[in-house]
């Protein structure tokens, strides 16, 4: 422990002494969130649809075929109830969520107006969000031509006229469709992701290229304790700039942790940890600092800046950018991190869908890591 120590203090005092290093730790997280705290638009694509058919009648599954006709709406679940329903919403399952009332064929008969109740979610894309009530307005507005058509037959035998459907759609979670209640959960992840990985690349390689890698090798510290030694303190500087990250949402975007602010950070320790593993790795490839920051930027930053899901929905990519971005921890801490802050969401709620994804990618580059620098030393 003692030995560790010593690497550790040893780490801190570079630091310190590094006004590059200084900047990179304590004036990157905030000026990037500063530049990047508002929205950046994309169009919905795709757009996954679960409903909660009470009437189960032909009338009910004409107005949702109504949907799955176009080719924007996807039909993935029909729920029970309108709590599981915004169970899928909330661990990212669907985007829209219909409700049909069981009086719904029986009202559309008699000529009474039938309110149909449609969940979006709004901790997705503001841009997102607002094309897909467009869109969710234009159909069931089509649809209720349709009937309308009908009823003006049974008006000329004295039937009262109505408008058919009311459509009340319900954005959850950000209903005012802020652009930076989506952004900053989103941005977090990315700037720990090119923290980590920068800090933990370059602190090793510059050992080697000072040559002083060679000196702590003949010591007798082991090769973990070595490791240990040089990210523990790149650890606690994360945790440090998380928590002034989370600070400057809420203080200049009024963007506050919904869920459970310890399950946030014992994830976040988890991711961390994982990236600065990844970090090693690449540093067990790169015989230069220069070379290191390519590796860095171009093999995981920016895949994980547009394949995570922080300006372009997943569910519209290739297979192959899907399952890459797949083996990156930023894509599943991002999803982790907009459910416990924007929509409240439990970590066991996102518990097959993220938590345990991040959590075992981020486990098994940590520990490659370990493995990997044992080796190239």
């Amino acid at each position: 422990m003692n030995r560790i120590w010593t690497i550790m203090k040893k780490e801190l005092l570079h630091i310190w002494r590094d006004p590059r290093t200084m900047v990179l730790i304590v004036g990157l997280p905030a000026i990037l969130l500063l530049l990047l705290g508002y929205g950046i638009s994309g169009d919905s694509l795709n757009i996954s649809m679960g409903v909660v058919d009470m009437s189960k009648s032909d009338a009910s599954r004409a107005f949702v075929q109504r949907f799955t006709a176009s080719q924007d709406f996807n039909l993935r679940y029909e729920a029970l109830s309108e709590a599981e329903l915004q169970t899928l919403i909330e661990i990212d399952e669907v985007d829209v969520g219909i409700l049909i009332p069981e009086s719904f064929s029986r009202d559309l008969l008699a000529g009474n107006q039938v309110r149909v109740q449609i969940l979006v979610d709004g901790s997705a894309n503001p841009t997102d969000s607002m094309t897909i009530q467009l869109k969710l307005a234009s159909i069931a507005s089509m649809a209720s031509q349709d009937i309308l058509l009908e009823q003006y037959k049974l008006a000329a035998l004295g039937q009262k006229l109505a408008m058919p459907i009311d459509a009340n759609v319900r954005t959850l979670y950000n209903p005012s469709s802020s652009s930076t209640l989506y952004m900053i959960p989103g941005l977090i992840p990315i700037i720990l992701q090119v923290q980590t990985l920068l800090l933990a690349s370059l602190a090793i390689v510059r050992e080697r290229e000072q040559g002083t890698m060679e000196q702590l090798i003949v010591t007798p510290i082991k090769t973990w304790e070595l490791m240990l030694g040089k990210i523990i303190p790149y650890l606690f500087i994360c945790i440090i700039d998380l928590l002034m990250m989370l600070a400057l949402g809420e203080w200049l975007f009024n963007v506050s942790v919904r869920g459970n602010f310890g399950q946030l950070m014992g994830l976040s320790v988890i991711f961390i940890l994982g990236s600065l593993g990844m970090g090693v790795l690449i540093s067990n490839i790169s015989q230069s600092q220069m070379q290191a920051v390519y590796i860095s930027v171009f093999v995981v930053i920016i895949p994980a800046i547009i394949l995570s899901g922080l300006m372009f929905s997943r569910e519209s990519m290739p297979s192959v950018t899907y399952w890459y971005s797949e083996l990156l921890p930023v894509t599943q801490y991002l999803e982790i991190t907009r459910g416990i802050i924007v929509r409240g969401t439990n970590a066991d709620t996102l518990l097959y869908t993220s938590t345990i994804p991040m959590v075992a990618m981020s486990i098994f580059y940590f520990v490659a890591s370990i493995f990997a620098f044992r080796k190239h030393i």
